[in-house]
């Protein structure tokens, strides 16, 4: 046996052998490099034509790069004649080692691609997610960043925001003010209703078309509820809510219109004292002397 290795022709049918394996596994890898390129650069252009976020079509792009080098370098190791049986069993279980141990991040990695995908709302937006609420900074693979509206910022899990209720304030161009205001019973409707119209009317904010509502809401125990729910573009809602509080209030101290606080009329009642109880009251005593 060692004569056979040691016999010159079989050493150099060897190198030759291992050279040749060696020089197609490297053509291999280099092409297969070039390959790759070409075919990241086609799906990018074809990502760029979709209209795909860049965050997450550099994110596909850089899984599609990884999982085509890592097909090449094994095809590369197995014209060298490497088991690569074993070496695809190995990475198959650390692929399910590492998936189990980040079962959160793998779910607010998944959230983040629907996010990102479906796009509930974007960055800019006003919205109420994952129990937080304000304006979204930054949407990220595994979390999105907010900034609250006292400029505060809160990192909140992508998970934590898909698998809850998502309110997007900022997703259309106009928004209903609700303002519910009560009036004395002793007051005047018809004239609350035309003052609180004539301000409504006055802020060149509110919109015509929808057209506000004025009316009455509920007969409630110390007030007549009125509805007054004015349009306004959605970048103006919260300041004209509460100007028009402020005026309102205003008008109808200059009208003589009241806004009664809640209050409850308690009625006493003294009732006759009974003719009896100065002799029920003796028979009681006579008793306990008794005893």
């Amino acid at each position: 046996m060692l004569e056979k290795i040691m016999n010159p022709e079989a050493v150099a049918g060897y190198a030759t052998d291992w050279g040749l394996n060696l020089l197609f596994a490297l053509l291999i890898f280099f092409a297969g490099r070039w390959l790759v390129r070409g075919v990241v650069a086609v799906v990018r252009r074809v990502l760029a034509r979709s209209g795909m976020d860049d965050m997450l079509s550099h994110f596909v792009l850089s899984i599609l790069h990884g999982v085509l080098l890592l097909v090449i370098v094994v095809a590369a190791l197995n014209r060298l004649g490497v088991d690569t049986t074993s070496l695809v069993a190995l990475i198959g279980a650390a692929g399910l080692a590492i998936g189990l141990s980040l079962q959160d991040s793998l779910k607010n990695f998944a959230a983040g691609v629907m996010l990102i995908v479906f796009r509930p709302f974007k960055a800019g937006d006003f919205v109420e997610a994952g129990g937080t609420t304000g304006v979204v900074e930054k949407i990220n693979i595994f979390s999105s960043t907010f900034r609250t509206p006292d400029n505060r910022e809160i990192i909140v899990p992508n998970g934590a925001i898909y698998a809850d209720v998502i309110t997007n304030y900022s997703a259309r161009e106009t928004r209903r003010i609700d303002l519910l205001i009560g009036i004395s019973y002793d007051d005047d409707i018809r004239k609350a209703k035309a003052v609180a119209e004539a301000v409504i009317k006055a802020d060149p904010r509110v919109l015509v078309d929808p057209a506000p509502v004025i009316a009455v809401a509920d007969l409630a125990d110390s007030s007549v509820n009125l509805h007054i729910r004015p349009w306004v573009k959605t970048p103006d809602y919260f300041l004209t809510m509460c100007e028009l509080k402020e005026k309102i209030k205003i008008a109808y101290d200059e009208n003589g219109i009241s806004i009664p606080y809640p209050q409850t009329d308690l009625h006493v009642h003294q009732a006759a004292p009974s003719v009896l109880a100065p002799a029920a009251v003796g028979a009681k005593v006579a008793q306990l002397e008794s005893d």
